[in-house]
C-alpha cells in the first residue's frame, strides 16, 4: 500500500500556495533535468487559485507543455472548455497547451484522434495534478460503459472519449479523458480535496485498494509512489 499524506489547509488560498508551490518546483526539476517539462492539470474540477497561483509563478513557461486531464467536447471558446480554461491562463506565459479535442463531437472519434494526437508528446508526465469529486470520480474516468476501458485498457492509450452515464447535471457533456495507465505512470501525482465528502472518499478508496469501485480507488491502486493529498473543505 502506498504512503498517502494528507496536507490540511486553513483555506483556500493557503492550499493554492502550497499546491502552486509544489507543482512550480516539479516543473523546476524537470526543466532543470531535462530542458522540459510535461504536466497534467484539471480545469473547471479544480479549485481556480491553484491554477491562477501556478501560472503566476516565474518559470521557463515556453518550455513547458499543458495537457488537460480531461475535457467536454465542447469548442475552446465555450465556458465549459477545460483546455480553453487552460489556454486563457497558460498561453499568455508562453507554455504549450495541447488540446485533447479538436471539434470532434462523437466521444469515441475524439477519443481515437486525442490518443493519435498525443502519443508524440514527451511521455511520461513529470506531474498529474487530479482533482476528485465525492464520488470518487477523477479526470472524467466515471462508472458507465467506458470505466473499464479507461482503467484497464492497453498502456499506450493514453486518451479515450466517454459518456458518463447519467451524465453530470454541472457539465453534461461527453467527454475525453486520459485513461488510468496515462496518469499512473507520471513521476508525480498529486490530488487536491475541496470536500469532507471527497476526502473521506479518498480514504476508504486507500482502503480499499484495488477492490474499491470508485475511479480514484483504482487509480490509486496502482500507484507505485507516494502522493500528497491537500484538503480544504
Amino acid at each position: 500500500m502506498i504512503d498517502a499524506e494528507f496536507w490540511d489547509y486553513e483555506d483556500a488560498e493557503e492550499l493554492a500556495e502550497a499546491v502552486a508551490g509544489d507543482a512550480a518546483f516539479l516543473i523546476e526539476q524537470a526543466l532543470e533535468a531535462r530542458g522540459r517539462a510535461f504536466v497534467a492539470l484539471p480545469g473547471h474540477d479544480a479549485p481556480l487559485a491553484v491554477l491562477q497561483e501556478l501560472s503566476a509563478k516565474s518559470l521557463e513557461w515556453a518550455d513547458v507543455t499543458i495537457l488537460p486531464t480531461d475535457d467536454r467536447l465542447v469548442p475552446p471558446t465555450d465556458a465549459a472548455s477545460n483546455v480553453g480554461l487552460l489556454a486563457r491562463m497558460f498561453l499568455p506565459k508562453k507554455a504549450r497547451v495541447v488540446p485533447l479535442s479538436a471539434g470532434e463531437k462523437d466521444p469515441r472519434a475524439a477519443g481515437l484522434a486525442a490518443d493519435e494526437r498525443i502519443a508524440d508528446l514527451d511521455w511520461p508526465l513529470d506531474l498529474a495534478l487530479l482533482s476528485v469529486d465525492a464520488a470518487g470520480n477523477v479526470a472524467s474516468i466515471f462508472p458507465g460503459p467506458d470505466f473499464d476501458a479507461a482503467l484497464n485498457g492497453p498502456k499506450v492509450r493514453r486518451a479515450l472519449g466517454v459518456m458518463p452515464d447519467p451524465l453530470p447535471k454541472a457539465a453534461p457533456f461527453p467527454r475525453v479523458t486520459l485513461s488510468k495507465p496515462a496518469l499512473v505512470t507520471a513521476r508525480v501525482v498529486t490530488l487536491v480535496l475541496s470536500s469532507d465528502a471527497a476526502r473521506k472518499t479518498v480514504q476508504k478508496a486507500l482502503k480499499d485498494g484495488a477492490s474499491s469501485p470508485t475511479p480514484i480507488g483504482r487509480l490509486l491502486a496502482d500507484l507505485e509512489m507516494d502522493i500528497d493529498i491537500h484538503y480544504c473543505p
